[in-house]
């Protein structure tokens, strides 16, 4: 079962890989046949009520699925090793009903057109991609998708979750994969009505789950964290503050 358990963790693994990939490029009109911005349209009600519907379905797949109570009555059907990795399938599928069924909504926002701001708008984007992922690796990322789970389980031993630990952007900043992620979505040089739509919407997603992630982590850590939170700001850091100093 070890064996079986660490290849769907593989399998699982690899779809978030294209889903990640696809989000790149559906967020920033990379050549995609759909994308944020591009692919078949409907009337302007009617698209934007599918897409916040999309929107919504994801949010609740990604916040519910990751609470502690579902974690407990999840495992009861899930084995434990493949818990995270479900949860990273089902995210990716999510995601993936998002790309198919997405709906333009056209009509620019703001469109720059000196190439020193369309070059800065760019430079945003691509950093807020490298900063969502090079976050993974500052805590746990084979733990985070599930990979270390099923890696447990295939060698025969207990899993332990990774301590918590202030590495890195952590030290400064609560949720760098986040911030990586909203500069991502908001850093276009072209912004439509859908993509503002998408921008907005996944912005109050993340803005709810780090809250429900944080009220689980004070439950979790207890006072360390609740000093954390206190020291450490949510999303943008402060160059001279960080964990442990004032």
């Amino acid at each position: 079962m070890g064996g079986l358990a660490l290849g769907y963790a593989l399998a699982c693994y690899l779809a978030f890989l294209a889903a990640f990939g696809y989000l790149v490029a559906f967020v920033g009109d990379l050549g995609v046949p759909r994308s944020v911005s591009a692919g078949p349209a409907g009337p302007p009600g009617q698209a934007l009520a599918l897409d916040l519907a999309l929107l919504a379905l994801f949010g609740l797949q990604h916040s519910l699925m990751a609470r502690p109570a579902f974690k407990r009555a999840w495992t009861r059907i899930v084995p434990a090793a493949a818990e995270r990795s479900t949860y990273v399938l089902l995210s990716s599928l999510a995601l993936a009903l998002l790309f198919r069924f997405w709906r333009p909504i056209p009509g620019a926002v703001w469109d720059l057109r000196h190439p020193l701001l369309r070059l800065g708008a760019w430079a945003c984007f691509w950093a807020g991609v490298a900063l969502a992922l090079a976050s993974t690796f500052m805590i746990s990322h084979a733990d985070l998708f599930g990979l270390r789970q099923a890696w447990f389980r295939f060698r025969g031993l207990p899993y332990r979750e990774p301590p918590f630990r202030l590495t890195a952007l952590y030290a400064r900043v609560r949720h760098p994969l986040m911030l990586g992620f909203l500069a991502a979505f908001w850093a276009a040089p072209r912004m439509t009505l859908g993509h503002l739509v998408f921008a907005a919407g996944m912005t109050g997603y993340i803005l709810a789950g780090t809250l429900l992630e944080e009220r689980d982590l004070l439950r979790q850590l207890g006072p360390g964290y609740a000093e954390y939170r206190r020291q450490v700001p949510r999303f943008f850091p402060v160059p001279w503050r960080r964990a442990g100093k004032e």
